[in-house]
């Protein structure tokens, strides 16, 4: 206790060169949770956005289904089982039915997936509810704006597309563009058209059949369903989460950049300090300390410069963090498409207790090392010779 008190004093007195160090290193701890944090909100914001119109509380796919090769498609649909029809009669699960086609906007030819889906399901947030329009003259469909761009279409319009039925034969029909839909979440847009169920099951001769089934948040226990797998959501977000990780990891560059300069510049400092003080630390000998005891001292001042860090950046940053948490980051269209996940037009950090501490912790653990690493030199000084201001 009383090196620590001593420690301390030393650094108040160094007046403004401590609080120098202490700031540069309080940047590097702002910056390395304000960056961890807009990764960790950006994860919290996708996932939860797919979650809503996507994964539900979970998906059933076909066995044969895999959404990485298109060529299964054509065979990867069954019977929905006669247990998850009554979920789906229940409101706790909606079908699917995934069809390959080809529409033809303005004389060009567009590959889409035609989704049938249920206009009056409540699992996944996006409108389906205006595919049940009795009024349209043609089969109401659904698309998102990144669709509505590259077909070049508008609400109202019709659109000629053309798919495979069961048996493998041609054929085709007019979709009414009754809704564009504005979503964060491009798995629901890019070339994709949705239409009823009943419809695409009809035109398609695959009449009770799907290709996925969603089933809703509340269904706690998803009981087996013959033909088909059932994918929790830690599998279905696993893709998201693999990003995030890869652009956390990305970023440790600059984490070391910035702890770097600030390390470097208390490195300094210390051995500056032995340098400047080699009578204060002959003298502390000759009064009876031991050389271990000086270097806990010299190790100290130096770690502490992270704890100031902790209170600058408290004082400063905790504003600026809570303030970003608060009203987000605002993100171009431009920059939300790059990242390929869903992501609104504001980014919001969060920022967990674990990451605030272990980020702190980390930093005095660094801190205290490079601290260390130039006071080792006072092991070899004699007191008779530091006190002359020398040293072996």
């Amino acid at each position: 206790m009383v090196l620590l008190k001593l420690a301390y004093k030393n650094l108040v007195r160094a007046g403004l060169r401590t609080w120098l160090n202490a700031l540069a290193l309080s940047f590097g701890l702002v910056a390395i949770i304000g960056l961890q944090g807009l990764y960790i909100g950006m994860g919290e914001q996708a996932a939860s956005v797919a979650k809503d119109a996507e994964y539900g509380g979970g998906q059933y796919w076909h066995k044969l289904y895999d959404p990485y090769d298109p060529l299964t498609l054509q065979d990867a649909h069954g019977k929905i089982p006669q247990n998850i029809s009554k979920l789906i009669s229940e409101g706790k699960a909606t079908p699917i039915l995934i069809v390959q086609a080809t529409a033809y906007p303005q004389g060009r030819t567009v590959p889409v997936l035609l989704k049938g889906i249920i206009p009056e399901q409540k699992i996944l947030k996006f409108p389906t509810g205006v595919l049940k329009s009795e009024d349209v003259d043609g089969i109401p469909a659904l698309i998102g704006e990144r669709m509505a761009a590259e077909l070049g279409v508008k609400e109202g319009d019709y659109l000629t597309v053309r798919w495979r039925d069961v048996n493998g034969t041609f054929d085709a029909t007019d979709v009414k563009i009754v809704k564009i839909m504005s979503t964060t979440d491009q798995n629901i847009d890019n070339g994709q058209i949705w239409v009823p169920l009943k419809v695409l099951q009809r035109l398609t001769g695959m009449e009770e059949e799907a290709t996925i089934i969603v089933v809703s948040p509340d269904l706690k226990n998803p009981p087996p369903a013959p033909g088909f797998e059932f994918k929790n959501l830690k599998f279905l977000l696993k893709t998201i989460e693999a990003l995030v990780k890869v652009k956390t990891q990305g970023t440790f560059v600059i984490y070391i950049i910035l702890l770097s300069i600030a390390l470097i510049s208390i490195f300094d400092s210390q051995v500056f300090s032995i340098f400047k003080r080699k009578k204060e630390i002959g003298t502390l000998m000759a009064l009876g300390f031991t050389r271990l005891q000086v270097i806990i001292l010299f190790t100290l001042e130096g770690a502490l410069h992270a704890f100031f860090a902790v209170i600058l950046s408290a004082l400063y940053g905790a504003p600026l963090l809570i303030y970003a948490a608060k009203v987000g980051y605002a993100l171009p269209k431009s920059a939300t498409e790059s990242f390929a996940i869903a992501l609104g037009e504001r980014l919001y950090p969060r920022y967990g207790t674990g990451l605030i501490v272990g980020t702190a912790i980390l930093v005095f653990i660094v801190t205290t090392i490079v601290s260390y690493l130039p006071v080792r030199k006072i092991a070899k000084m004699k007191p008779t010779e530091a006190l002359r201001g020398g040293i072996q």
